[in-house]
């Protein structure tokens, strides 16, 4: 017989990462690992067992070789011809955060748990800042993740 925790048993904690000069792959499966509780003994794959993370400077992720130039980020408006294309850089320019929030919802489980989970995911990036500080979860005292 499995062990299942039950809901009030799950410990969550935080985490902050630093994304300035992390892969951005790399960075995407680490997080969103801790984000559903993979990283946990008491991971079950039905329930929602994973961490809190917060990731500051997500605009300064790299990303290797011409992959500013040639990724393609595609989106479809339901109109025919309504076919939308921008680059990295074009999503770096307008939205800092997006590539990042990107990269983890894709590795994420697509349903409504996987939905769920996401909201424990903020994101911020090097401009942003709140009185001085990186992000406005100090309160919570996330312990420093290294990727």
């Amino acid at each position: 017989m499995s062990y299942v925790p039950e809901p009030q048993e799950i410990q969550r904690s935080w985490h902050v990462v630093d994304a300035e000069g992390v892969t951005l792959g790399k960075l995407a499966t680490r997080v969103a690992m801790i984000l559903q509780g993979k990283n946990k003994p008491t991971y079950t794959p039905f329930m929602d067992t994973g961490d809190f993370v917060v990731v500051i400077n997500s605009d300064k992720a790299r990303l290797s070789g011409k992959k500013m130039s040639d990724r393609i980020y595609r989106r479809y408006t339901g109109w025919m011809g309504g076919l939308r294309t921008r680059t990295t850089e074009e999503v770096l320019a307008r939205h800092p955060t997006e590539a990042v929030e990107l990269a983890i919802r894709r590795m994420m489980p697509k349903t409504v748990l996987g939905r769920k989970m996401m909201k424990k995911l903020k994101v911020y990036p090097s401009t942003a800042s709140f009185d001085g500080e990186k992000h406005p979860h100090k309160a919570q005292q996330p312990q420093p993740l290294t990727i």
